[in-house]
């Protein structure tokens, strides 16, 4: 429904196709517009960006206590990544998780890749205070500078993320209520 408004039709009429990692996008036929989307849910919340011609990727989780930060940091998280989060203890630990986790996954859902981009490849900042950014990516360093992350404040008890592709672009933030119809 949220499309088909951006593109002037009825929310019928709005074709989508899937990247070979499976990302969904506005088939060609769908108009001029080159709107963008990724859309992201957990717990009780539901978050869709939409951007005109750059690649993005968004993701919200909700903050749980009840997990091994340390065991999947060491799975999934870079060196550095692990280290900083060492540095920390009890809730402030548990939100710079949160941070890194949903600021890696909007950035390789922007990418498109699916988990064929390995999330311990590239840095993002994580330790309290810090502004949400791609630090390092590899092998290739440059790709890094040509990303934009943002940290997104949606609700207490929740952490999420934003990762836009290219500099320049201004983020309007919209809360539907519930029951509200588009």
């Amino acid at each position: 429904m949220l499309l088909s408004r951006y593109l002037g039709m009825t929310p019928h009429q709005v074709r989508f196709e899937y990247t070979v990692a499976g990302k969904p996008h506005l088939a060609p036929s769908q108009g001029e517009r080159l709107l963008r989307f990724n859309l992201t849910h957990s717990g009780e919340l539901l978050l869709i960006a939409v951007t005109d011609g750059r690649a993005l990727g968004i993701d919200v989780e909700e903050v749980r206590n009840d997990i091994d930060v340390g065991e999947i940091a060491a799975h999934f998280f870079s060196p550095n990544e692990q280290r900083d989060l060492a540095t920390l203890s009890g809730p402030r630990r548990i939100d710079a998780f949160f941070e890194c986790w949903t600021r890696k996954e909007a950035y390789v859902k922007a990418r498109g890749e699916g988990l064929s981009l390995p999330l311990d490849q590239f840095d993002v900042s994580l330790l309290p205070g810090e502004s949400a950014r791609l630090i390092e990516t590899r092998p290739d360093s440059a790709e890094a500078r040509r990303w934009q992350l943002e940290a997104l404040s949606v609700a207490d008890g929740y952490k999420a993320a934003l990762a836009v592709e290219g500099k320049g672009w201004a983020l309007q933030c919209v809360d539907w209520p519930a029951g509200r119809r588009l």
